[in-house]
């Protein structure tokens, strides 16, 4: 049998990733990791642990393949293997322990570990668990977080402002703090992290105690990266848009970077000062999707390694399933599950989860959410009536929002086709499986409807939460 060798073109892959990445990056996670063998067309490389390697996985894997095939005039697959120990050995520069090098052969001098700067203490008003390193990365988020990442390396350069929207708990806080986390840990920059309701109440004040001087500085002029979350409460609040308006003009001419969350698109913000909208969108608007089903079953497996809890498989998958609306529901979910064993002293099993989370599983698809809020939401959207969606006209005017009232109705609820196809004036559940698989298709073609949809799923979800 043929010998395969490919370690000669897995060192130049990793040196030319490390240029790519900066020492620091590349450090941080490739330097506990060895190469072990060559295979036909493939390189098997070892972990210290799952988590390590999951991790890697989801943010290097296709930039070092991309690497390996330039390097190769052809694709080499990646194998991974866990190798417990790998920590065990290093050099004084554990870049080149990653790439196979010594420190002197790959041109750089080693590091004296006594002369690495110290520790920063953890900024004060930002979580230190909201990092990149502990930043699920999949196709939901996968722009927005390498986007964030670019920023915390250069704040004020590219990418400025930077503004994220997305449903609640899909992880905007997470990104937003993790650009400052990294910021604030690596350079002398000034960070400030507020939430619009605090960026308020300090203006509010401000003009009570007549300290306006005060609060123009600390926003203006004594900070470097301002971190705002949830401007969507800014809506209506003619002042302090007006105050904002001028802090982000100030800042964004003094190449300041400015990081914005919203629940919506900037689009969709109701009165809402139209400058600011212009400026928001002036550079990079990142939208964040509900996370797919290996994206979910990751956040799981890492979040239980953090609590240092063994999760069968099983669990992971059915809590995956039951739960796709977004981040924190999912891990909510597994904390209660955690706890709930923790507590009794007992170990996590499928019997233990289908139990313990039967209810949050019901809640999560909704199925008590009314057909006739979901009615209502798409037929005022569109002009219509309740009674259009349900009545006999076929005209495209109606036809259309009736085929989107009933893909959303299964989406968003536990009704059964034969259901659906009753409340929307007796039709056959072929009828609602017809339209369901038009809306299906019209997504695959139409990128802009899913922005359609997800707003009027967030306006179904408000209605029926005043009902």
């Amino acid at each position: 049998m043929a010998e395969f060798d490919y370690k000669g073109f897995w060192d130049e892959a990793l040196r030319q990733l490390r240029t790519e990445l900066g020492e620091e990056e590349f450090s941080a996670w490739f330097s506990d990791i060895k190469y072990l063998r060559s295979g036909e067309n493939s390189v098997v490389i070892g972990f210290p642990s799952g988590l390590h390697r999951d991790k890697v996985k989801a943010r290097y894997q296709n930039g070092i393949k991309a690497n390996l095939k330039k390097l190769a005039g052809g694709d080499i697959a990646l194998e991974f293997e866990i190798v417990p120990g790998n920590k065990a050995e290093k050099t004084d520069n554990p870049v080149a322990d990653a790439a196979g090098n010594t420190a002197e052969s790959s041109g750089h001098s080693s590091e004296n570990p006594s002369a690495k700067k110290p520790t920063k203490k953890q900024h004060p008003h930002m979580r230190d668990d909201f990092t990149f390193e502990k930043y699920i990365i999949g196709e939901n988020n996968n722009f927005a977080a390498n986007a964030a990442l670019a920023i915390s390396r250069n704040p004020g350069t590219a990418y400025n402002p930077f503004l994220v929207y997305g449903g609640v708990g899909l992880g905007k806080t997470h990104l937003m703090q993790a650009i400052g986390n990294h910021i604030h840990e690596n350079s002398n920059h000034k960070v400030i992290y507020v939430t619009s309701e605090d960026f308020l109440n300090e203006y509010v004040q401000a003009i009570r105690e007549k300290e306006m001087s005060a609060f123009k500085n600390k926003f203006r002029y004594n900070t470097d990266v301002l971190l705002i979350d949830d401007i969507q409460f800014f809506q209506e609040k003619e002042q302090i848009q007006e105050e904002f308006f001028h802090t982000f003009n100030t800042l964004i001419t003094a190449k300041k970077q400015i990081v914005v969350t919203c629940d919506r698109p900037p689009s969709e913000l109701k009165k809402f000062n139209d400058r600011l909208t212009t400026r928001f969108i002036q550079n990079l608007v990142v939208d964040l999707q509900p996370p797919r089903y290996e994206v979910r079953c990751a956040i799981l497996k890492s979040t239980a390694d953090s609590r240092g809890v063994a999760i069968p498989n099983e669990v992971i998958d059915i809590i995956s399933k039951n739960i796709s609306s977004n981040i924190r529901d999912l891990i909510g979910a597994l904390n209660t599950l955690i706890s709930y064993t923790e507590i009794m002293g007992r170990p996590i099993t499928l019997e233990i989860a289908q139990q313990k989370l039967r209810d949050i599983f019901a809640s999560r698809r909704q199925a008590n959410l009314s057909m006739e809020i979901i009615q209502k939401v798409v037929a005022d959207f569109y002009s219509l009536s309740s009674n259009d969606l349900k009545g006999r006209k076929r005209n495209q005017k109606i036809a259309y929002p009736r085929q989107l009232s009933m893909y959303i109705c299964r989406e968003m609820t536990d009704f059964s086709t034969t259901e659906i196809g009753e409340a929307f004036g007796g039709r056959d559940h072929t009828t609602v499986m017809h339209s369901i698989d038009k809306i299906q298709g019209l997504l695959i073609t139409d990128p802009s409807l899913d922005s359609t949809i997800e707003n009027l799923k967030r306006q179904i979800k408000e209605l029926s939460a005043k009902s």
